[in-house]
């Protein structure tokens, strides 16, 4: 008698929490799983983390980061494309994997331009173009201008490292060559900081490199900054001038922002957009972002699937003319 009165207690409060609207259901909400597909303590993982912390409130509960590194960011990338389309299971598109790996890759596991429903872009992080400043000063090359010029009268003298073919460094000196109508031999190295190096130390010219990683050899005076390659200035080097100052609509910087598997129902995404958007609009995140050079960039999903869809046929035509190929 008494475990019957207990279920007929228990469905009579189950039956009020509904009729009323309670949030029991809410309130016992699943995790969402927010897949990062690098490695945990670099700058994607950094700002996946901070904004998890600041929507667990507005979303009714918390945001596990499950860092899926590998292949180039494809196994993490190729975790979301397959996850059911519940909002129970986001990721990160970044540049690599969701622009430039489509065309270096001969086989991928996943669609780039239908398998994901964007939610919003995140963070933008302006590449440089650096000088090692000793060569600079050597060649009198204070500017952009300065290094065209230099590099017209001077055919293949000059040369620049990367982190290896298909790298971001890679493709944007190709675009730059190309651009800019100059020569310059491609030196590829395994992996960025033996290219910075080996820049550092002479050995090349110039690199196109992350802004983050750059600045502190800016900042002690081994390096030079020459131009940024964000259309407009960045924030965090002001004094610097995009390239697109001189060669018109030149664009090529790191970017990655959130996404959902295909088929997410927009009312689910537009959930998911209003909280991470209103995190990113935050002044803490944007002090927080700061630290790691970073810009938020806040979008809507249109704004941010229109940004995806421009990148990904920016990247064929680069990674193409460059003949790059990991597989």
């Amino acid at each position: 008698m008494t475990t019957r009165k207990t279920f007929l207690a228990t469905l009579a409060l189950s039956t009020l929490a509904l009729a009323t609207g309670a949030p029991a259901l809410a309130q016992q909400q699943r995790p969402i799983r927010l897949v990062v597909p690098y490695a945990a303590g670099g700058p994607i993982d950094v700002t996946a983390r901070a904004l998890a912390e600041r929507v667990r409130d507005t979303l009714g509960g918390p945001v596990i980061i499950d860092n899926k590194p590998g292949a180039g960011g494809n196994i993490g990338a190729d975790i979301v494309a397959k996850a059911a389309p519940d909002g129970l299971t986001i990721g990160i598109a970044a540049t690599a994997t969701n622009a430039v790996n489509p065309w270096l890759y001969s086989k991928m596991p996943f669609n780039a331009a239908t398998d994901f429903a964007p939610i919003t872009q995140m963070v933008r992080v302006p590449n440089v173009l650096v000088m090692n400043a000793e060569t600079a000063q050597r060649l009198k090359i204070a500017t952009l201008k300065d290094l065209i010029a230099y590099a017209k009268a001077n055919p293949g003298k000059l040369n620049y490292g990367s982190g290896g073919n298909g790298s971001a460094g890679h493709l944007a000196g190709e675009m730059f060559k190309k651009a800019a109508g100059i020569f310059a031999v491609h030196i590829p190295y395994n992996g960025g900081n033996p290219a910075q190096l080996a820049l550092v130390s002479g050995q090349v010219d110039f690199n196109f490199d992350n802004l983050a990683t750059a600045a502190p050899n800016i900042r002690s005076g081994k390096l030079k900054a020459i131009a940024v390659t964000t259309l407009q200035r960045s924030s965090a080097l002001p004094e610097v001038p995009p390239v697109s100052d001189t060669l018109k609509d030149f664009s090529i910087d790191t970017w990655w922002g959130l996404v959902a598997p295909a088929h997410t129902p927009p009312d689910v995404i537009a959930k998911l957009n209003h909280a991470f958007v209103d995190a990113l609009n935050a002044p803490e995140t944007k002090s927080r972002f700061a630290l790691l050079l970073a810009e938020p960039v806040a979008s809507t999903p249109a704004q941010f699937g229109a940004f995806m869809k421009s990148e990904l046929g920016k990247y064929e035509q680069v990674v193409k003319a460059t003949g790059a190929k990991v597989d």
